[in-house]
Formats: structure tokens, C-alpha cells, sequence
């Protein structure tokens, strides 16, 4: 490989919620405690990643930073032309112009964005079970209710959408707007084509605008290919709010900087007046040129040996899994880094809790995340996304002082 994958970076210190927060008391979900005495934290749950970014971003952030001036600027014709050239080159997407893309202070900043400029407080909003814990805490926020179609595993343990429930929920409840995931945090699903036309349907049929979170589009395993739900259709090109960002891809969570792709011009027009009208709008220049940086040449070939990466990651935590851990359910994510375990039978079997189990793995350094704030209270989320020796010893020691 021509990128650095196996480097274990010493993230202390330098400001790494994964790594400085475990045991401080930071008031942040769920935190980690600290590991008993012998254990060395191994971070794997927060979702970033313990890779280093590719080189052309922190050299387009330092180019940028070596002149003394960071006064009010616009944003360039690079930054539009990179998001471009980069979803043409990625999804195939064509006939994306400078007009449709829109900054974002963050992905859940546009879903808030969005949820209050089309519904009101006490509003439900589609959603699909197990969800990302951000979009809960936008609803909770906003004083918006979420309304949860559970995600269904099929006899070969794939999560399916459940398009029958989604559409009695929608008219049920006479919801007008959803939130659709892809790829799917946490279960790690891609979405194929089909799935999306049948959802894209059932919304159109029901006049719902969607919010489509495809911040995880470019982390792709074992050679899945992700459709953005935009392209699935005309009407789903014009009712839909995309939202991506290169902070999954890169690890530039702490630079913050999203974009939402928007074609329809009411949407659009709609989105912008309540987005000014709280001013909170406004890029940082130095994302901007991380973003650039980004999406170089470079980038392509950095992600494309990441999904390699994390496909063997991935690959090895679920075959041990499925082979050793009798009682942990779990399903082959297609996307994202993120493993997401059902522990019910496990626990039921041991007469443990789950925060109990949680626990043990947290005395031995294993910092991965409850499930239940994702809405499954027998759940655990881990991260994938470090070098292959850390998932190794991880799973070394869940296998010798957790599931015995």
C-alpha cells in the first residue's frame, strides 16, 4: 500500500475525544471509564478513526495557514469544483452544478435546519430503528418526535427496511417529513438501487420530503457500491435534502464542514431563509482547504486502500464472532466502520446485564459504546476504524476476559 495503515498513533493530548475524554467525566453521552491497572485504552467508540488523514490535506491546511491574513473571504471555485469532479468520479453523478451545493456546519446542523423549516414543534419525523444517537438528540432539541420503523433482519441476518410499516406509520401519524440513513449507521447497511426505489416510493406516495444522510458514502466494504438516493429517480432528485461531508471519510470531524447537494429550488430557497436566519452558517477557511485537499487525486487512491483496510478489519471481528462468541448476534456491515452486536442471548444466558457486560469490556481497555442510545438496549456499537493489530488484540481480550 502506498498510505500508512498500521502506525498505532499516540492520540493523547492532542484534543481526541476518543482518547482524552475516557474517564475525565466529560458529560458526553456515555463515556468510557478507565481501564483497570495493566490495560492500555484501545478507542473504539467514538466514530473517528485512528488512521492519519492523507498528506495533501494537512499540506493544502498549512500552504493556506502560512499566510498571516484569515480575514472574511469566499469561498473558492476549487472548493465547488472539487465536491463536484469527487461525486462524479465516486458515484457517478452527473449534472451536479455550483448552485446545488450548500455549506453546512455539520450533518445534524442541516437536519435541524431542515426539520425546522418543514415541520413544527410536536411534529413526528420518520426515522428507522436501530438510529443514529445524533438524530435523536436534533429531535429531541427541536421539540420534534421521532417516529421509529424498525429495521428487520431477513433469514440470511441482512437489515431490511420494512416498507409496509414505514408507509402505515406515515399515514398514521401524517408525517410529511423523514430521515433516511445511507449508508446506514450503525447497522452498516448499503442500500441497493431497489431498496431505495421501494422507500423513494413509498415517500413520494406520501408527499415526504427526505433528509438523506450520506456521510458514510465513500466507506465502502468488500467491494459494495453506494447509489445516492438523489439519482434514484426524478422526483427523488427534487424531494430530496442530501447531506455529505469529508469528516467520515478523512477524519475531519474537529475541522467541521459539510455540504448539503439540494436541486429543488423551493427546498433550496426554503432551507437558505432558515439557515440565515440563524446566522450559524459559516465555513471555516481552513476546512474549506482541507476539503480540497481532500479530494485530490491522492484522496481517491487513500480511500480506496481504507476500504481495503477496513474491509480486513471488518472481515476478521465477524468471522471470530460468528465462530467464538455464541450468543453475540451481529451482522456483516456493507459500510462504515461501525459493528454493531445484539447481546440479549449472550446476557440472558449469563445472567449479566448489559451494562455489566459493557463494563468488563471497558476494565479491559476495550472502550467501545452502549446500544441503547441508538435504540436497542442489548446493543453495542464498536469501531473498526484503527490499525489491524489493535482489532486483533481487542478481540484477544474480549475473547479471554469478556465472553468467557
Amino acid at each position: 500500500m502506498t498510505y500508512d495503515f498500521e502506525t498505532i498513533m499516540d492520540r493523547r493530548g492532542k484534543d481526541a475525544l476518543a482518547v482524552d475524554a475516557i474517564g475525565a467525566g466529560v458529560d458526553w453521552a456515555v463515556v468510557p471509564t478507565k481501564p483497570k491497572n495493566g490495560f492500555t485504552v484501545i478507542p473504539m467508540w467514538v466514530a473517528d478513526m485512528n488512521f492519519a488523514t492523507v498528506p495533501t490535506i494537512p499540506h493544502e491546511i498549512i500552504k493556506r495557514a502560512e499566510h498571516p491574513a484569515y480575514g472574511y473571504y469566499l469561498p473558492t471555485d476549487e472548493y465547488f469544483d472539487s465536491i463536484i469532479r469527487w461525486h462524479k468520479e465516486r458515484n457517478g453523478v452527473t449534472g451536479l452544478a455550483r448552485e446545488n451545493v450548500g455549506y453546512e456546519n455539520g450533518v445534524l446542523g442541516c437536519v435541524s435546519t431542515a426539520i425546522k423549516t418543514f415541520t413544527a414543534p410536536g411534529e413526528k419525523i420518520l426515522l428507522h430503528s436501530p438510529t443514529y444517537i445524533g438524530f435523536t438528540h436534533v429531535l429531541e432539541n427541536t421539540g420534534r418526535v421521532a417516529e421509529l420503523s424498525p429495521l428487520k433482519k431477513d433469514e440470511n441476518g441482512i437489515w431490511r427496511m420494512d416498507y409496509e410499516d414505514m408507509d402505515r406509520r406515515i399515514k398514521e401519524n401524517h408525517i410529511h417529513l423523514a430521515v433516511l440513513c445511507s449508508p446506514h449507521n450503525p447497522c452498516g447497511r448499503v442500500w441497493t438501487r431497489e431498496e431505495l426505489e421501494q422507500a423513494m416510493a413509498i415517500f413520494r406516495e406520501n408527499q415526504c420530503i427526505v433528509i438523506s444522510d450520506e456521510i458514510w458514502s465513500d466507506i465502502l466494504l468488500n467491494g459494495n457500491k453506494h447509489i445516492p438516493t438523489q439519482s434514484i429517480s426524478e422526483d427523488a432528485k427534487n424531494r430530496t435534502i442530501a447531506v455529505y461531508a469529508p469528516s467520515k471519510t478523512f477524519n475531519l470531524a474537529g475541522l467541521i464542514g459539510s455540504y448539503h447537494i439540494i436541486y429543488n429550488n423551493y427546498l433550496k430557497d426554503r432551507m437558505k431563509r432558515e439557515s440565515d436566519a440563524t446566522h450559524y452558517n459559516s465555513m471555516n477557511v481552513l476546512s474549506m482547504h482541507a476539503l480540497i485537499g481532500a479530494y485530490k487525486d491522492e484522496g481517491h487512491q487513500w480511500v480506496d486502500e481504507l476500504c481495503e483496510v477496513l474491509s480486513k478489519n471488518i472481515n476478521y471481528a465477524y468471522d471470530l464472532i460468528q465462530n467464538e462468541f455464541e450468543g453475540i448476534e451481529v451482522s456483516k456491515p456493507e459500510g462504515t466502520y461501525m459493528l454493531f452486536l445484539h447481546c440479549e442471548d449472550y446476557c440472558k444466558k449469563h445472567d449479566l446485564t448489559i451494562d455489566e457486560l459493557i463494563q468488563r469490556g471497558w476494565d479491559v481497555g476495550v472502550a467501545w459504546q452502549q446500544g441503547a442510545p441508538f435504540h436497542d438496549e442489548w446493543g453495542i456499537r464498536m469501531n473498526l476504524a484503527v490499525p489491524y493489530s489493535l482489532v486483533t488484540e481487542a478481540f484477544g481480550r474480549l475473547k479471554r476476559f469478556v465472553f468467557v
